[in-house]
């Protein structure tokens, strides 16, 4: 089987922001020009977490990360890369035996602060001058600014830890998401709140908003829904065990979404977490809460 010329994109790509989409809106032109593939490649854990062994709250999964390539810049593969063994090849072997031989690229686009092969020895004037000299072509895309300030997955993740989800959007390009199975909770927003419930789980790595409630839409089996989210350990439950969920409220539905993937949009945060004196106290001001979230949508 004959391998498809590839036009691809290098980085990490946390979060897919607007940086990132000047890379892969770049790959997409140079694919429908040379008639290939568009492409990105990308690591399976965070570089800088890896070389520092601090860690790095990350804003997508890899799933996420696929997932918004796909739908916003119509890269039509994802190669997902171990890092451990990436950072331990020759910078020259990443391009002529893994990117040229075993990928098949013809044209590679990458940002101006890209490093890989062992020690990071590989860099943006090593990959022009390597892809020079063996014909293929390369883009260099430079720092992308908005408000004078560079666009950049630490700066959305400081805003998104704050709870600062409009101005993380227009950083991103879009709402921050997390896509994640429906776990069972414990039943208490249909049986005594009266709003059916998605509660899902953050995965280990992946950023926690700001503790709080949320303006948020719940998009699942091609629907998509204006919810409640809360954000938090959930301390009016009597019997909560501590642990961070992320609970929507949806509004104007009822079913049950037991084990279906959903994804979560993070709009507006509309409050902080508080304890309530009781169950019905909580109720009225989720009630209050979903008006909020109406009226934000209605006007957006």
């Amino acid at each position: 089987m004959t391998n498809p010329k590839r036009v691809i994109a290098l980085g990490f790509f946390d979060g897919v922001h607007l940086g990132h989409g000047a890379l892969l809106r770049r790959v997409k032109e140079e694919a429908d020009r040379l008639d290939a593939l568009p492409c990105a490649f990308t690591f399976d854990k965070s570089p800088t977490a890896a070389i520092t062994g601090q860690a790095v709250p990350l804003l997508s999964t890899v799933d996420d990360r696929i997932l918004l390539m796909r739908e916003r810049y119509g890269i039509r593969e994802v190669v997902v890369a171990p890092f451990d063994a990436m950072q331990r090849m020759d910078w020259e072997d990443f391009i002529t035996k893994y990117l040229v031989e075993e990928l098949g690229v013809v044209h590679v686009v990458a940002g101006h602060d890209f490093h890989f092969g062992y020690m990071g020895k590989g860099n943006p004037d090593r990959l022009r001058a390597k892809c020079r000299e063996l014909g293929i072509g390369c883009d260099i895309i430079q720092k992308v600014e908005q408000d004078g300030i560079t666009i950049s997955s630490t700066y959305i993740r400081t805003l998104v830890a704050q709870g600062e989800m409009e101005r993380a959007a227009q950083f991103l390009g879009h709402p921050h998401s997390l896509t994640q199975q429906v776990t069972r909770g414990k039943g208490i927003g249909h049986s005594a709140l009266g709003f059916p419930t998605v509660n899902l789980r953050v995965p280990e790595g992946v950023i926690i908003p700001a503790f709080g409630v949320y303006a948020t839409r719940v998009r699942f089996d091609g629907q998509s829904r204006a919810a409640v989210t809360n954000v938090g350990v959930r301390p009016t439950v009597r019997d909560n065990d501590g642990r961070v969920t992320v609970e929507g409220f949806i509004l104007d539905f009822d079913g049950d979404l037991y084990s279906h993937q959903v994804r979560m949009e993070f709009h507006k945060r509309l409050r902080g977490e508080r304890k309530f004196p009781d169950l019905e106290a909580l109720a009225q001001e989720i009630r209050r809460n979903a008006e909020q979230t109406r009226e934000f949508f209605e006007g957006a």
